[in-house]
């Protein structure tokens, strides 16, 4: 990773983890940090559980990409930092947000999650931030790990070391469940069992989310906020989906991440052509949107592609009764879903919720099987955003 960002890099055991430790470092608690409703609802607890304000920008609502023309100057003046998004590896303006983040002498934060294989001004997304992290579960197939990068290299041991400081120590139970995860999901998968298996889950009490965000549990979330920065009090939210994401990385995951890594490049050439193809169907995003990149010939998004269909609940169901799950939904956005007492919401709303709305997160690795089914149910393309202009959501 070091290679590929031309930047000191950090091994961490997740990405929010990363998030949350490069948030200590650079904002002292109480500031705001500017980033997009449009993003998974972790992030947005990692925000605050550094002990800071998240502040939800407009985005474009062809891409959700933060649009930066349509946030007020006042919010810009009230900010200490800025966080990208870019979703589903779609980039976010960073040669602007750098510039800007510059002149006002505050920090640019890139979570690169979904975005490794992606560029912009022709640099890597991540080669643009002060620091950036990364998601080593998504394109590398690791189902663990993640990478925090610096600009500065002189801040890469300091980094580490409060990186070591926060871990929990391995356990042995986590490593085992790690081991044997693959082969249950296969054999759930060949079984055609996924849906007992959900049942099972919720019979036991162990679903944590029934729907695309998880319960915000408000009363809990305040009380909360009195121990701010404090990842401890925010455990219950930031652990969701993956609870061993603070714990010591043991021999296993190490050996699978490094196997998933030597694979990465032939995994992105792959999703490359499968972003192609998405593209050229009728439910790609207008074309020029989402495609600010140094490198015009090389197609992206690469973790998922966002089609924009007119009704997105009903292609999921078609979608599922082929065997094809579609997950990185993130409906409502993040100022609706949690409203004004834990974020300052955004003054230009409608884009977000237009592109949380009418987005289909596909998977490129299954572009054609995907493309496929969207034709034979009559899957309707979403009608332009009303009065266009990303400026105006």
């Amino acid at each position: 990773m070091g290679r590929r960002l031309g930047r000191e890099c950090v091994y961490v055991p997740s990405c929010r983890y990363g998030l949350y430790v490069a948030l200590r470092h650079w904002c002292p608690p109480g500031g705001k940090v500017l980033m997009s409703p449009v993003n998974d609802d972790v992030v947005f607890f990692v925000v605050l559980a550094a002990g800071l304000r998240p502040v939800q920008a407009p985005v474009n609502p062809l891409d959700a990409s933060l649009d930066i023309d349509a946030v007020p100057g006042e919010v810009w003046g009230s900010l200490s930092a800025v966080l990208t998004t870019n979703l589903y590896g779609n980039p976010d303006p960073a040669p602007e947000l750098r510039r800007r983040c510059d002149a006002l002498g505050i920090p640019l934060f890139e979570d690169a999650a979904h975005a490794i294989g992606s560029d912009i001004g022709g640099r890597p997304v991540g080669a643009w931030g002060d620091a950036s992290v990364f998601s080593l579960s998504k394109h590398v197939g690791a189902q663990a790990g993640g990478i925090l990068s610096v600009a500065d290299p002189g801040l890469r041991e300091a980094l580490a070391t409060s990186c070591e400081d926060l871990l929990l120590p391995r356990r042995a139970a986590s490593e085992a469940a790690y081991a044997v995860r693959p082969y249950a999901e296969a054999a759930v998968r060949a079984l055609r069992l996924r849906r007992a298996a959900r049942a099972a889950v919720r019979l036991l009490g162990l679903m944590e989310r029934e729907e695309i965000r998880m319960p915000l549990r408000p009363r809990e979330l305040a009380r909360a906020g009195a121990a701010a920065p404090d990842l401890g009090a925010y455990d219950p939210w930031v652990r969701v989906d993956m609870h061993d994401y603070r714990l010591r990385s043991g021999p296993l995951r190490l050996a699978r991440i490094g196997r998933g890594l030597d694979r990465l490049d032939e995994v992105l050439a792959a999703c490359r052509a499968g972003t192609e193809l998405l593209l050229s169907t009728p439910w790609a995003p207008p074309a020029g949107a989402g495609r600010r990149t140094g490198h015009p010939d090389r197609a992206q998004p690469l973790f998922r592609v966002p089609l924009l269909v007119a009704d997105r609940d009903a292609a999921v169901a078609a979608l599922a009764r082929r065997g094809i799950v579609v997950g990185y939904l993130y409906d409502p956005p993040l100022d609706d879903y949690a409203g004004a007492d834990f974020t300052d919401v955004s003054p230009v709303p409608e884009g977000a919720r237009w592109f949380a709305r009418h987005a289909l997160p596909v998977d490129p690795l299954r572009a054609r099987a995907v493309a496929d089914v969207l034709e034979e149910c009559g899957a309707r393309p979403a009608g332009p955003p009303w009065g266009r202009g990303p400026s105006r959501g």
